[in-house]
């Protein structure tokens, strides 16, 4: 099923609503999205706009996380690239592997 370009237009809409929101907010107000459809006593246009608030803060949030992730691995790379504080010359002077 294509999206029309309204369809779009809104997504970024919301999109736009949740980016300013921390991880915290995004999560919180994403599961109580989540309580309320699985109550399914709303309306049909009113569940899917939940739906689609839901699909941006679970956006948000997945964004959040990568960007953590790529901080972590970034600190680890340059961790595990010998830039932890040890001296690895010493080892290969002292007739260990080089």
């Amino acid at each position: 099923m294509a999206k029309t370009p309204q369809g779009t237009n809104a997504l970024s809409e919301v999109d736009a609503k949740v980016a300013s929101f921390s991880y915290e907010e995004a999560r919180s107000r994403l599961v109580d999205i989540v309580s309320t459809l699985e109550q399914g006593s709303l309306p049909l246009e009113d569940m899917l706009a939940h739906w689609e608030l839901g699909e941006a803060l679970a956006r948000r949030c997945q964004a959040l996380l990568d960007g953590a992730r790529e901080r972590l691995d970034a600190r680890t790379n340059g961790t595990d690239n010998g830039d932890n504080g040890t001296d690895d010359t010493a080892i290969s002077e002292e007739g260990g592997e080089s």
